[in-house]
C-alpha cells in the first residue's frame, strides 16, 4: 500500500524550523496539482534553493530529507518541472516519493481550506511550536481535518462484491464511504453496503488502515459476509457497476497503493481472515 515504504520512513513529527537550501519544496496550484519532475517513473521535487521563496512551514521528513510548503503564490518560472494532479502522480510514479507527495496534498488542502478564521473572519496563521492554525483576533485555533472512511469487502461464499464508481476512479473497487456525525465505523459499514447495493451484511471484522491524502481520509478497512438476500439493487447515482466476482476472476487495479487492492489481492488468494 501506499504507506509500505520500509526500509524509508515518513516521520510526521511537526519541528519549528527554517528552510535551508538543501530541503525540498512541495508547491501546489489553486487546483491541487503539485510541482514535479518525473524520469522512469520517480518524481523530484524543486529543492528549496531553486526557487524564490518567502513564506514556507515545515510538513515532515522522509528519511532524512526535510519538506516544506511554499504558502506564497507559485513562481512563474518553473522550467524543469510540470505540476501533476494527484491522481496523476498516482498513475504515472512510484517509490515513497508518492506516499510524500499525498500526504503533503492532505496538508495543503488543509492550509488552502483555512485561510481565515470561520468563527470572526480574521486571518489564521501558522503556529511555531506546533501543527496548527491560529487566529489572533479571537483566539481561535484549527488542527488538521482527517476525515475518516471505510472500504468494504462483503463476501457471499466464494465471490466478492465488486463495483466501479459512477465518476472518478475508473478501475475496480469496494464498497467505500465516508462516516457520518454520531455513526460508529460498524454503523458506516452497513449504512454504506445497503445505501450502494440494498444488501444486508453480518460478521464485521477489521482488517486494516491507511492514510489516504487523495481525500484527506483515513481509511478503514473490513470484510463482512451478506445477510440474506443476496440481490444487488445498485445505487446509479454512485456506481456505474456493481457484481458478485468469484476469486479467481477479480481483475486488480494497475497498481498497489491502495488499501482496496489489497483487500481484493488477499480475497482472491484466500487470505482475509489471516
Amino acid at each position: 500500500m501506499i504507506q509500505d515504504i520500509y526500509p524509508s520512513k515518513l516521520d510526521n513529527q511537526f519541528v519549528s524550523c527554517s528552510m535551508e537550501k538543501e530541503d525540498l519544496l512541495m508547491i501546489f496550484d489553486d487546483d491541487g496539482r503539485i510541482l514535479v519532475s518525473v524520469e522512469e517513473g520517480r518524481m523530484r521535487f524543486p529543492a528549496g534553493g531553486e526557487f524564490k521563496t518567502r513564506h514556507v512551514v515545515y510538513l515532515f521528513s522522509l528519511d532524512n530529507q526535510r519538506f516544506f510548503l511554499l504558502l506564497d503564490n507559485q513562481p512563474s518560472d518553473t522550467e524543469g518541472f510540470r505540476f501533476l494532479n494527484i491522481r496523476e502522480v498516482r498513475d504515472l510514479c512510484s517509490g515513497p516519493e508518492v506516499y510524500a507527495a499525498f500526504t503533503g496534498y492532505h496538508l495543503w488542502k488543509w492550509y488552502s481550506d483555512n485561510r481565515y478564521c470561520g468563527k470572526c473572519k480574521g486571518r489564521l496563521r501558522p503556529v511555531k511550536h506546533e501543527r496548527a492554525l491560529h487566529c489572533r483576533k479571537c483566539g481561535n485555533t484549527v488542527y488538521p481535518r482527517i476525515n475518516p472512511a471505510v472500504i468494504v469487502g462483503v463476501i457471499k461464499g466464494d465471490s466478492i462484491l465488486v463495483t466501479r464508481y459512477r465518476e472518478g476512479y475508473a478501475h475496480n473497487a469496494l464498497i467505500a464511504g465516508f462516516t457520518e456525525i454520531g455513526e460508529t465505523v460498524e454503523e458506516t459499514v452497513r449504512r454504506e453496503v445497503m445505501e450502494e447495493t440494498g444488501i444486508k451484511v453480518k460478521n464485521i471484522r477489521y482488517y486494516k488502515s491507511q492514510p489516504w491524502g487523495m481525500a484527506q481520509d483515513v481509511l478503514m478497512g473490513f470484510y463482512c459476509e451478506a445477510d440474506g438476500d443476496s440481490e444487488i439493487h445498485m445505487d446509479e447515482n454512485e456506481l456505474r457497476y456493481a457484481q458478485w466476482v468469484k476469486r479467481e476472476d477479480i481483475v486488480l487495479q494497475p497498481n498497489n497503493l491502495s488499501l482496496t487492492n489489497e483487500m481484493m489481492m488477499m480475497f482472491r488468494d484466500h487470505n482475509e481472515d489471516k
